[in-house]
């Protein structure tokens, strides 16, 4: 018997964009990249790297609570840098919001990302 797929969408998420932010099957959560947008809107939040590291997780995080998780339960993400020179700055900001926690990661860098964003993040969690 195959488990159903339930898919969740952030309000923040603008309605023109057609995927999810977060899809659950059984216990596993996939959450979708999420970058430092404004809410409902195809703009990034003002203030650079770091806010935008911010609005990203914290994206993430209410992804996760929709679909029933939470961030202690994520075992893996995948963090996208526009500039590998973030990395130090990005890893401060990401203890705030995981604390002991500690899930697998991959830092990647990429030639480009949405909106001309500096970093995008996505993760896998269980329930």
């Amino acid at each position: 018997m195959s488990q159903p797929i339930e898919t969740f969408r952030l309000d923040a998420l603008p309605e023109l964009l057609p995927f999810s932010s977060a899809v659950r099957i059984g216990d596993t959560v996939h959450v979708s990249g999420q970058i430092g947008h404004l809410p409902g809107e195809l703009k990034l939040v003002p203030g650079g790297f770091e806010a935008e590291a911010r609005q990203a997780l914290s994206y993430m995080k209410q992804a996760l609570i929709a679909a029933g998780a939470s961030l202690d339960r994520v075992v893996k993400c995948t963090v996208y840098f526009a500039d590998m020179a973030d990395f130090r700055a990005f890893n401060a900001i990401y203890a705030e919001f995981f604390g002991a926690h500690q899930p697998a990661r991959s830092g990647v860098a990429v030639a480009g990302l949405a909106l001309g964003a500096r970093i995008e993040i996505d993760c896998l969690a269980i329930i």
